[in-house]
Parts: structure tokens; sequence; C-alpha cells
């Protein structure tokens, strides 16, 4: 379960980096909406999902409601979930 919830958490980080700083660039300063149109999509899609994995590890491996909103938290500030997954991935080794 650990090994699902870190990879789509890298997945959603990496289309949300691809949403700050490709796609809003490209609607804001070239004026083409489609790339936050579709991204947004995608990365609310991955978010939802994220969401819904960190539900069940939480319930696996009885996080609280503090590390829970901290990886909520992190989940919207660029790079910071590449962090968590490196400590995620020393806390339970493969």
């Amino acid at each position: 379960m650990i090994n699902l919830y870190r990879k789509t958490a890298v997945i959603e980080g990496i289309s949300y980096l691809i949403l700050l700083f490709i796609a809003m660039p490209l609607k804001y300063f070239f004026n083409i909406p489609d790339a936050v149109k579709y991204f947004g999509w995608i990365h609310g899609i991955l978010f939802l999902v994220f969401f819904v994995f960190l539900v069940l590890a939480s319930i696996k491996y009885r996080w609280g409601l503090i590390r829970i909103g901290i990886y909520l938290i992190a989940s919207v500030l660029p790079f910071v979930p590449f962090y968590l997954d490196k400590k995620l991935a020393q806390e339970y080794p493969e």
C-alpha cells in the first residue's frame, strides 16, 4: 500500500509542477489556455486518486490527523512531495 501511495504522490507532484511551471505560463504569457484546461483536469483527477490513497494508507498505517494534514498541505507546495517521498522511503523500506 505504501508504495502505491508514494508513486501516486510523486505523479501528482509532477502534474502539479507541470501545471504551475508549464501550463500556467503558456496560458498567461502566450495566451494558450488549453494547456491549463487539460493539465488542470489531469492534475485534479490525480489529486483525487492521491487523496484516496492517502486515506487508505492512513487507515492501514494508523497515521494521525497531524500527519495526514502535513501530507495534504505538502501536496499543494511545489517540490515538498518529493522530500516527503524520501522520508517515507526511509520509514517504510521496501
